[in-house]
């Protein structure tokens, strides 16, 4: 349970960080975490994540006319997202700071 937790708390960050870079599209943000972030994340995982940003104030979308199909949902952050993501990111350094601190203890006591 715990380390599902971490990485819906990581991937929120990271997908933060992708748009706080550039706006992308549901699938762009797919392909994104891949090829940036090296991690794989489902469309079941991403979009419902996505709604919960959009509904939160953190994430705005708008529509982009695609050279190929229908129209695409663009998300962007807002300046609270860009926010938060600065907030999550210093939480995160903290954390990743701690952990270091205590395993690195650990790996010298043995």
């Amino acid at each position: 349970m715990a380390e599902s937790q971490l990485r819906k708390g990581a991937v929120e960050l990271i997908i933060l960080g992708l748009l706080d870079k550039t706006p992308s599209y549901g699938g762009q943000i797919l392909e994104r975490l891949q090829s940036e972030a090296g991690i794989d994340v489902s469309s079941g995982t991403l979009y419902p994540l996505l709604s919960r940003l959009r509904k939160s104030g953190l994430v705005a979308t708008s529509w982009e006319e695609s050279p190929v199909g229908p129209p695409r949902k663009i998300y962007a952050l807002t300046t609270s997202g860009r926010q938060r993501a600065k907030q999550m990111k210093r939480e995160w350094d903290v954390l990743a700071l701690a952990v270091a601190q205590v395993m690195d203890r650990k790996e010298e006591q043995q």
